[in-house]
């Protein structure tokens, strides 16, 4: 039998790698991290446990790349073309269905972001994204620029600040958050046209109010 190719062994690796990333985030979104084993991480993934610290010495190893991901989608947005208006109904329909398809590693961020111990893993992820968040930050600004906007970096926050609340609440409230009226609404709300196709399966009835996933 002929020896793996250097190129069939590269493969193999970044199999090992995404098998691991997929398992520990499947872990992380069900224990939370400060609960979650690198022992369960490796019962999950069917590996070994040197194999999972070859490539990640530790959790906070694997947290960093899976956040490290959640900020290239994010900067993934500084690609879209087109009128301003399209570019922000795109910016807008992306976000929304990005919180609905990732809302494991949406609650991984929201955690590390907010608990004390784990806050320097986000802040030193993003202090690495930095140049991708600035220019995210200055394209948002010309963009609310060219559409007429008096005070266009007052705009990027608020725009950041709306769509990084329906994130927040789509993290706590899952299924029973109305994903697709809120993308309606926003629509109306930067006078965009309304969008033709839902981007999203129906919303959940109304309720009177909305309830936290268990």
């Amino acid at each position: 039998m002929s020896p793996r190719s250097v190129q069939a062994n590269e493969q193999l690796r970044e199999q090992s790698r995404e098998r691991i990333l997929g398992a520990a985030l499947e872990v992380f979104a069900e224990k939370g991290f400060h609960n979650a084993t690198i022992s369960d991480i490796t019962e999950r993934a069917g590996v070994s446990r040197g194999l999972i610290t070859y490539y990640f010495p530790g959790k906070n190893d694997l947290a960093a790349e899976l956040l490290g991901r959640y900020l290239d989608g994010v900067a993934g947005v500084l690609d879209i073309t087109g009128s301003p208006d399209q570019r922000l109904a795109a910016m807008i329909d992306g976000v929304v269905a990005a919180a609905a398809a990732t809302l494991p590693v949406q609650r991984l961020a929201l955690s590390l972001m907010t608990h004390p111990s784990t806050h320097p893993i986000f802040a030193a992820t993003e202090q690495r994204k930095d140049e991708d968040v600035i220019r995210l930050e200055d394209n948002l600004r010309d963009l609310f620029a060219q559409r007429g906007a008096a005070d266009p970096a007052l705009e990027e926050v608020m725009f950041r600040s709306v769509l990084e609340g329906v994130i927040v609440k789509a993290t706590i409230y899952g299924a029973s958050y109305p994903l697709e009226r809120v993308r309606v609404r926003l629509h109306e709300l930067y006078r965009l046209p309304p969008p033709v196709t839902p981007l999203l399966d129906p919303d959940p009835p109304p309720v009177g109010r909305l309830r936290a996933d268990g």
